[in-house]
């Protein structure tokens, strides 16, 4: 191809390099000229014209664009008209797009004059996204490397979602939260719809052995396509309860933990030919991650082995918001300094009277719980806001103090308020509740010491329940300060139980608050009984 300013006698079937004006037409870019334009630019008086002269084996742009683009469109795919040496693929349903990173870089090798651009391999797409483009650059092409691209080039495709009967299996502890197991239910029945799948059913089972392997065996079937285990507690090891009970259902365990995150916790397996994923705990929540990854393989009708979960670590770190995140500079840094975070800011309405305030031994409610903390070598920031000024009055010299404007909303806004005041030198932040005088220094101790580093969640569990207080470590600081409202914690908890250690607490006193007049008599009487220290 020859490409400059000729002689309008030579232009005749060459492509217009730029737009020009001829008397009062406008000839546009790209446009073949003709000998009526030859006259016309004549008349105008102009001698040469800005064009590009094909040679005898060039193909014009559109031609080239089509003929790569129908090699390149298979199953499932549609390729519009060619357009100014553009060719765009579409989906013709909702699926998965699917492409070789190989065939992509050998087309584009052949000749920097074709380009082809994809969207990333086994990318979820709608029927009419467009997933690829095939783009001429200059206006004529070599035939040749058309050709030679085109056979090189195996087709992209899509891989349509299928319509699958799922079942649902949650496990439950002592102080398992009916909200979140609600919400999990949710969230998966969504996840399942926007793939045109059917939730045929939810169970809840206890979080033992036997009892999950049962309700396995018992969902297996003709009537199920595919199973979800979504766990109380976090699954990290083979022997844990659910990878346990898959075995003992007859099962295989094809991989536990992938490198997707967030998403590492996730357990596949199958039973009975059916299979089975074992949910991570970010999949309770809407954002995408790297459960979505697998079921949407499984949805397409894609075989999802080990080696294919293996092999999702490069883009496996997700773009998320309020997460935590180990590319930050904090993201996963070692926990040295830990401080007590305790709120203050409550109304005390069923105790009737500011029940922080109130004696206890020598001390009162918020006094002795400040010298459990001081007693662990925490520094402590209280949250005051009800009663504000009675509540500080009792508290010791040495704490740091911030006001919860916005007290009245909840313990979320009080929660909130703390946490964007924590010095920045913490690593992570103990919550307690001011009205629980009779959490042990040593758990305290036992909390700070377990976390392995900024992204941890510790919790306290006596008799397998659940308690206060909880530790957090600082990439979680950023969800827990835009919490509003009365909602506390547990929201954010509930997203991320892949990040939670358990922690054995030495009393029931992690479940005893002193909201009530009964309440605080009970705690009086427990606090006497107890050993000094």
């Amino acid at each position: 191809m020859k490409f400059g300013d000729f002689p309008i006698g030579e232009c005749v079937g060459a492509a217009l390099a730029h737009r020009i004006d001829v008397g009062d037409v406008r000839l546009e870019k790209g446009l073949i000229v003709t000998r009526a334009h030859v006259a016309a630019a004549r008349a105008a008086g102009l001698h040469v014209l800005p064009v590009a002269i094909p040679d005898k084996d060039d193909i014009a742009e559109n031609e080239a664009a089509a003929q790569l683009g129908a090699a390149l469109c298979g199953a499932g795919l549609d390729a519009d008209a060619a357009v100014h040496g553009r060719v765009n693929l579409r989906a013709r349903a909702d699926g998965l797009f699917m492409a070789d990173h190989g065939t992509i870089d050998a087309v584009n090798a052949v000749d920097e004059a074709m380009t082809l651009g994809t969207l990333t391999p086994h990318e979820r797409v709608r029927a009419g996204d467009i997933v690829a483009t095939v783009k001429m650059i200059p206006f004529f092409v070599k035939g040749a490397n058309v050709d030679s691209a085109s056979n090189l080039a195996s087709p992209l495709a899509l891989s349509p979602f299928r319509s699958m009967r799922v079942r649902l299996l949650q496990t439950q502890l002592a102080g398992t939260s009916e909200k979140m197991l609600a919400k999990t239910e949710r969230v998966t029945r969504a996840r399942i719809d926007s793939l045109g799948g059917l939730l045929t059913r939810a169970d809840m089972v206890p979080h033992q052995r036997a009892s999950v392997a049962a309700a396995i065996g018992a969902a297996t079937g003709a009537d199920t396509d595919l199973i979800l285990i979504a766990g109380a507690s976090a699954t990290s090891d083979r022997r844990d309860v659910i990878p346990a009970a898959i075995e003992a259902a007859g099962g295989h365990i094809e991989r536990l933990g992938m490198p997707v995150d967030p998403g590492n916790l996730l357990l596949l397996a199958e039973a009975g030919g059916t299979p089975i994923i074992g949910l991570p705990g970010c999949a309770r929540s809407p954002k995408r991650n790297g459960f979505d990854m697998v079921l949407e393989r499984v949805f397409a009708g894609i075989g999802v082995t080990g080696a294919d979960v293996a092999a999702m670590g490069a883009g496996g770190l997700l773009a998320e918001v309020d997460r935590p995140d180990p590319r930050g500079a904090q993201g996963g840094r070692r926990v040295e300094t830990v401080g007590a975070l305790i709120l203050a800011a409550g109304t005390s309405s069923r105790m009737g009277r500011n029940k922080l305030v109130e004696p206890l031994g020598r001390d009162t409610v918020i006094g002795t719980t400040i010298a459990a903390a001081h007693d662990a070598a925490l520094p402590v920031l209280v949250v005051t806001g009800h009663d504000a000024g009675r509540t500080r009055a009792a508290l010791p010299a040495n704490v740091l103090t911030v006001h919860a404007q916005d007290h009245a909303d909840g313990m979320g806004a009080s929660l909130a308020a703390g946490i964007r005041a924590v010095p920045p030198d913490w690593d992570a932040a103990i919550v307690m509740l001011g009205d629980m005088p009779l959490v042990e220094a040593r758990l305290l101790r036992a909390l700070a010491g377990a976390a392995r580093d900024s992204g941890s969640i510790c919790l306290p569990v006596h008799s397998g329940k659940r308690g206060n207080p909880l530790l957090w470590g600082r990439d979680h600081f950023a969800a827990l300060a835009g919490l509003a409202g009365d909602v506390g914690g547990k929201a954010v908890l509930a997203e991320r139980q892949e990040h939670i250690i358990e922690v054995d607490a030495p009393s029931d006193a992690i479940f005893m608050d002193g909201d009530t007049p009964d309440a605080l008599d009970a705690i009086r009487q427990a606090y006497e009984a107890r050993a000094p220290g």
